[in-house]
């Protein structure tokens, strides 16, 4: 079985939600950054907090090593403890290193992030500088169940520089398609070549859920391919858009980083005897739970209407 199956079932039985560990030291309140001995220790016991009340509630959880890396060798520490608390709970998690580099070093690379103090069970992968940069990555989903996506399209606005492009246009203009299709058609061949019990491929892809009507016309396109979906919440994708990326509502998990962990900062704002200094660990987690049952519901009941034929 691939980690591409377990997360399907993950998102069956828990729903759609990817919580986004993207964790700046900034999010975490005060008096939790005052009593910890570094910046990198008070970002891993809000991680655990946030996990801890969320893991019944939440399909997967995304990483993203940026935010780890900035703070140097003990950020990385923090990283690597927190992908390892994530699967020592026994949930999912994908390492968001978006790598892309040719053979050797990305088999190299896949070591890194598939084995080891890095260990995750997804990575994101950049597909730009050719397939033969997917490839070292494969051996891993046969030996290992390992998963990756993908960039297909992305939610930033600055996806229409490239994946938007139109090539392979005759001299009248037609008969050209978008780069990001190319994309999504190599990624079908081999999704098809490691396919997996519930019907997706061992990689899938990410697609974004800014842009509904592209959103719709990728899940029809590439049936084969499970998403992550970007780009709910903060970025100004609403549940709608991002049902418009499952099918029967599956095939795809929706990531939210900010939305859910600060949710603490509104609460604590809007609640009398709750301010913001006042707010600790086990009041962020009380909020980011809260934020992922609602943002679960709201994908659930738009899927629903979806699925009835009465969707956008």
């Amino acid at each position: 079985m691939y980690n591409m199956d377990r997360l399907w079932e993950a998102a069956a039985e828990k729903g759609n939600v990817c919580v986004g560990l993207d964790t700046a030291a900034d999010y975490v309140p005060p008096r939790e950054r005052a009593r910890a001995a570094s910046g990198a220790e008070a970002v891993l016991a809000f991680n655990r907090a946030i996990i801890d009340a969320t893991i019944d509630a939440a399909a997967c959880y995304k990483v993203q090593i940026a935010c780890y890396e900035e703070a140097g060798l003990a950020g990385l520490r923090t990283y690597a403890e927190t992908l390892s608390y994530i699967r020592a709970r026994g949930a999912l998690v994908i390492a968001d290193c978006k790598r892309g580099d040719i053979s050797d070093t990305a088999r190299r690379y896949a070591k890194a992030h598939f084995d080891g103090d890095f260990e995750a069970d997804f990575v994101t992968l950049s597909p730009y500088m050719g397939m033969d940069t997917i490839e070292p990555w494969l051996s891993w989903a046969e030996t290992k169940g390992k998963g990756a996506f993908v960039l297909l399209l992305t939610s930033n606005p600055g996806m229409r520089d490239f994946e938007f492009l139109t090539i392979n246009q005759d001299a009248t203009g037609r008969g050209g398609r978008r780069l990001y299709d190319v994309v999504g058609e190599k990624l079908s061949i081999i999704a098809r070549r490691h396919q997996g019990v519930h019907g997706y491929g061992a990689f899938g892809a990410v697609a974004g859920c800014t842009d509904r009507n592209e959103a719709a016309r990728i899940r029809e396109k590439y049936d084969s391919l499970f998403f992550l979906i970007p780009g709910y919440g903060a970025q100004g994708g609403a549940a709608d858009d991002a049902a418009a990326l499952l099918r029967d509502g599956n095939g795809g998990v929706v990531n939210a980083s900010r939305s859910i962990l600060c949710a603490w900062t509104e609460k604590a704002g809007s609640e009398t005897g709750n301010a913001l200094e006042d707010a600790d660990n086990a009041f962020a987690a009380r909020a980011a739970r809260e934020a992922v049952i609602a943002m679960r519901g709201a994908i659930r009941a738009a899927a629903a209407v979806d699925s009835a034929g009465n969707g956008p």
